[in-house]
């Protein structure tokens, strides 16, 4: 049996007229940036969000780097990220000219490791900027207490996690302004690049609305040097077409995670752990194996795709080899990087594709 690691088709073919039908809305108006699908979208993903205020962006990683700007860190800064996330979150942080600060994950939960942050805080340190890794929530309430003791901003990274809660309140709502990725293979994914940022700060929102459109705030005037990263309209109905199914998409992952949580049973596998009072989306099942490439090969052999979330940590990838952390200085990153193994889990995956995948992980040996 083949099993796709991630499929977009039996999404697409569901909404396939209200995805039509987007394209045409936007292609018969003839205006494709700054115009009524944005606006639509940002006012209803905004709501989504319990939050006041939705700025589009071209991508994910523009949303962290707008954000960052809309708070003026900048060179001589300190911003604190998780040692094991995507790379953008750190890269985010580089291209306003500030220094990343990398704490350890908790090797359960595979976020920020809330008990190791405050080792971390000097007097340049200026933002905390947790990820809601995999679509699981971060330990909020540690973090937050920490941001208010140190005065630091938070910065949500909630590129993995529309929809996912801590305590009741969705993700993106405790720092200051968060930013999310519509990446394609999102939970909530745009049919090409696409971000936004969310916040409750008219102030913040005015700032990264403007950091966007070249640091103008209206046409020709500049008051900022700014960037280009727009949610272009195409985009923006795209998403709105498939926003009203966001929750019901989400409820399918929690309940193909929940039969992988029941049904593995190999001691050769370690699964994933939540944490109490949070909500997952469960953007990536993820696993953990000792004998990871075995593992990998075996199920690929049986025709099951899988993937790998992240096989180099940040601070061993060349691009930040000037931070001088040596191989062996962030131990819990680098023993995820070598044994976490991602399994298929996407909107539409059948029962027969999910038991064929469980019975052969249990059958590894």
């Amino acid at each position: 049996m083949e099993v796709p690691f991630v499929s977009f088709l039996p999404l697409e073919k569901e909404l396939d007229s209200e995805l039509r039908s987007a394209f045409e809305r936007v292609y018969n108006r003839s205006w494709y940036i700054e115009g009524e699908e944005d606006k639509n979208f940002e006012t209803n993903f905004a709501t989504y969000c319990d939050v006041d205020y939705c700025v589009g962006t071209g991508n994910g990683l523009d949303a962290l780097i707008l954000a960052l700007k809309a708070f003026s860190i900048k060179e001589g800064d300190e911003v604190i990220v998780p040692s094991n996330t995507y790379i953008a979150t750190a890269l985010a942080v580089t291209y306003v000219g500030a220094k990343v600060v990398f704490v350890e994950p908790n090797i359960n939960t595979f976020n920020i490791d809330s008990q190791k942050i405050e080792d971390k805080i000097t007097s340049k340190t200026k933002a905390i900027m947790p990820v809601h890794l995999y679509g699981q929530p971060c330990d909020m309430d540690s973090i937050c207490k920490i941001a208010q003791k140190y005065n630091l901003i938070i910065i949500e990274d909630c590129a993995q996690a529309h929809g996912a809660k801590y305590k009741g309140r969705k993700v993106g709502t405790f720092g200051e302004a968060a930013g999310f990725s519509f990446y394609p293979g999102k939970n909530l994914g745009a049919l090409g690049d696409a971000g936004a940022v969310v916040t409750n700060r008219e102030e913040i929102a005015n700032k990264v609305r403007a950091f966007g459109n070249y640091g103008s705030d209206y046409k020709y005037h500049h008051i900022y040097k700014g960037n280009n990263s727009r949610l272009d309209e195409l985009q923006a109905a795209f998403l709105s077409a498939k926003l009203p199914y966001l929750d019901k998409m989400n409820e399918e992952r929690r309940k193909v995670a929940k039969i992988y949580l029941e049904g593995i049973v190999n001691p050769k596998v370690i699964l994933p752990q939540v944490i109490d009072g949070v909500e997952p989306v469960w953007h990536v099942f993820s696993i953990r194996c000792t004998e990871r490439d075995r593992l990998e090969k075996y199920l690929n052999d049986r025709g099951i795709k899988t993937n790998k979330h992240y096989p180099i940590p940040m601070h061993l990838q060349k691009c930040y080899e000037d931070l001088g952390i040596n191989k062996g200085d962030l131990p819990v990153a680098e023993e995820i990087s070598e044994t976490q193994l991602s399994l298929p889990i996407f909107y539409g995956i059948t029962k027969g594709q999910l038991e064929y995948v469980i019975d052969c992980i249990n059958e590894f040996n």
